[in-house]
């Protein structure tokens, strides 16, 4: 088969598409990635020669009243127009979305040409897009079962929320933290906000970071690009080890050294800390879509696999005490990696590949 896989805009929608292209490819199958303009998927996939890419125009939808509603109508009208050019080119056989706006287009698109097509929701309330996404596609996949609620008209499947094949080949924990310039003797302390890092997250962790100076602990921050500078400059005024970087590649590795870890909630991320049963104080991002990372947290909370912490209480105390609590409380961390390793599904990228298959026989 040739499947399109329109993935890009965020992490959140880009590495879960590329864990079912991967397992796609190893089928035997050809797969074009339609990703956005956006620099953050020109980073992850510039290494990706596997797979077919292209750059389509996308944004996300503002308010009907809005003087951004006609840049949205143009940009979507070239999105769509660029897909049915790609399309004659590629003929794929299935059109798989991952979420937002820049799957609206390429769903549209093959909607119009007769072709299967597919949309994954990784979250618990689904974004405008992929509420609309839902109208154009023969099967909706789901992330969490506590979604399915809001497709009540759609075939669903709960498949949960793929993970790349690279985040589960091993590593070598001292290797990584030689290259990192971080010690083995010490506790090491994830933070992170996403592809794109979190500005609530970097000022509340530099706020708190009088409460770890002389304690056995060193971070690992990743900040996204505008704080970098700045958070750098904190850990090093304190005197705390710490490896800062706006963003990193090869998440396996930071993964497999990290002993807990600060994060926000959206699913992508929520999936990747599950199936390392990392524990984690989940800070959510407050403006998300529908509050859908507060819900996506709860879920977690409610298993007792994490601890949750609103932005607008995460100061310098605050997360300075929730992160003492977990390192001098090993037994607690243990039982939440447990409990965050049954949240996760076994093997949801093959059984996405798999109903995709079955909609060309």
């Amino acid at each position: 088969m040739n499947i399109a896989i329109a993935c890009g805009g965020t992490g959140g929608h880009l590495f879960p598409g590329l864990a079912v292209a991967e397992v796609l490819k190893k089928r035997g199958h050809e797969v074009l990635l339609l990703i956005s303009e956006k620099q953050i998927d020109a980073i992850v996939v510039r290494n990706r020669s596997e797979f077919a890419i292209e750059k389509i125009p996308s944004i996300g939808m503002p308010q009907l009243v809005s003087p951004q509603l006609f840049p949205f109508i143009g940009k979507f009208l070239g999105g769509l127009f660029a897909c049915w050019k790609i399309y004659r080119s590629f003929r794929p056989d299935a059109i798989l979305g991952m979420g937002g706006f820049t799957s609206t287009g390429p769903i549209l698109a093959g909607k119009m040409t007769g072709l299967p097509t597919f949309i994954h929701e990784s979250n618990v309330i689904p974004g405008k897009a992929n509420r609309l996404n839902a109208r154009l596609s023969e099967k909706v996949l789901l992330g969490f079962k506590e979604c399915q609620r809001y497709f009540p008209k759609s075939e669903v499947e709960v498949t949960g929320t793929p993970i790349r094949s690279s985040l589960k080949s091993r590593v070598d924990p001292a290797q990584v933290l030689e290259k990192l310039r971080l010690k083995p003797v010490l506790k090491t302390v994830l933070v992170m906000g996403g592809s794109q890092g979190a500005h609530g997250i970097n000022e509340a962790m530099a706020a708190s970071l009088h409460h770890f100076v002389s304690k056995p602990v060193q971070f690992i921050h990743l900040t996204g690009k505008e704080d970098e500078d700045k958070v750098y400059e904190r850990y090093r005024m304190e005197g705390i080890p710490a490896f800062v970087s706006a963003f990193y590649n090869r998440m396996e590795e930071i993964y497999s050294v990290a002993d807990i870890a600060v994060a926000r909630s959206g699913a992508a991320s929520l999936t990747e800390l599950a199936y390392f049963g990392l524990a984690t104080i989940l800070i959510p991002f407050p403006f998300a879509a529908e509050n859908h990372q507060q819900l996506n947290a709860e879920i977690f909370a409610e298993s007792a696999a994490a601890e949750v912490l609103e932005e607008t209480h995460a100061n310098g105390d605050t997360l300075g005490s929730l992160i003492n609590g977990l390192l001098n409380d090993p037994e607690k961390v243990q039982s939440m990696s447990d409990r965050l390793r049954t949240l996760t599904p076994e093997d949801s990228a093959t059984q996405i590949a798999e109903l995709i298959e079955k909609s060309h026989r």
